[in-house]
């Protein structure tokens, strides 16, 4: 990583610190909307979320510049913000795309489609603001495309938020491989390992806010710096599974695979 990258992740990490600390000081009337019960059945708080968002978002400000700044603040603070409405608003009786959308069709608008609708808009619009070399119908596919991309990838970090420290170490394999070329891949590996404490440890986890946020900046990272080919096969591999994870539980087949368990555990309490 660069100066520059490594300087953009140093800020997003020490802003997420700040802000955690801020977030532990609040009264405890003010932290109780924001527990839940975790996987053990242990309590946690989900203020992780709007920590490690703030946190990459001041990174992504502080270290980026031009439209992939623009895009990348955009894509963040929308997808945070109605993943944090989900989070306070949302109820566990309708699950999945296939769910909210039959919901959607019956005239029912749960807390779930308005955060599917933010986060695919939010993925238009700073699809819209990356930069392009071709125009006319190249440029519209290639918006198309990127939004996807963008909106997909925070989709899938939200599906990994099912144990401790998976969704950090899924945006974390994402954006490293571009970090040293991206200020929004950078902030959001820096904000990663601020969080991946708290997270690791059980007291706190992203909620919908942190894994649609972090995702959602990792997918512009992504959308913006991978060559065409190599953006192509990201988007296949994230349109698969997430249509997979309408059949199939990540948590069972990562379970079931030994290299991916081991992983999984990497920094966790034993089972």
């Amino acid at each position: 990583m660069g100066l520059g990258k490594l300087g953009t992740a140093l800020v997003s990490a020490a802003a997420t610190a700040a802000v955690e600390r801020a977030a532990a000081k609040l009264p405890k009337e003010n932290r109780a909307p924001f527990e839940r019960t975790n996987h053990r059945g242990e309590t946690v708080t989900l203020l992780e979320g709007p920590v490690a968002v703030l946190g990459a978002l001041a990174g992504v400000a502080a270290g980026t510049s031009g439209r992939e700044r623009t895009a990348a603040l955009i894509a963040g603070s929308v997808s945070g913000a109605v993943g944090a409405y989900d989070d306070l608003a949302g109820t566990t009786t309708t699950k999945g795309f296939r769910g909210h959308l039959s919901a959607l069709r019956r005239g029912e608008v749960t807390s779930g489609a308005v955060k599917i609708l933010g986060v695919g808009a939010a993925g238009l619009v700073a699809a819209a603001l990356l930069p392009r070399r071709s125009k006319g119908f190249g440029a519209a596919a290639g918006i198309v495309a990127d939004g996807a991309l963008i909106a997909g990838t925070a989709n899938l970090t939200n599906l990994m938020d099912l144990r401790p420290g998976r969704a950090l170490k899924a945006v974390t394999a994402l954006s490293a491989p571009v970090a040293l070329v991206s200020g929004p891949a950078s902030a959001v590996v820096g904000a990663a390992a601020a969080a991946a404490p708290a997270d690791l440890g059980e007291r706190s986890m992203l909620g919908d806010c942190g894994a649609n946020g972090l995702g959602a900046i990792t997918g512009t990272a992504l959308a913006a710096s991978l060559p065409r080919p190599l953006k192509v096969l990201a988007l296949g591999v994230v349109f698969a599974l997430n249509l997979a994870s309408e059949k199939v539980s990540f948590t069972k087949v990562i379970a079931e695979t030994p290299a991916l368990d081991k992983i999984d555990q990497w920094g966790r309490r034993p089972r």
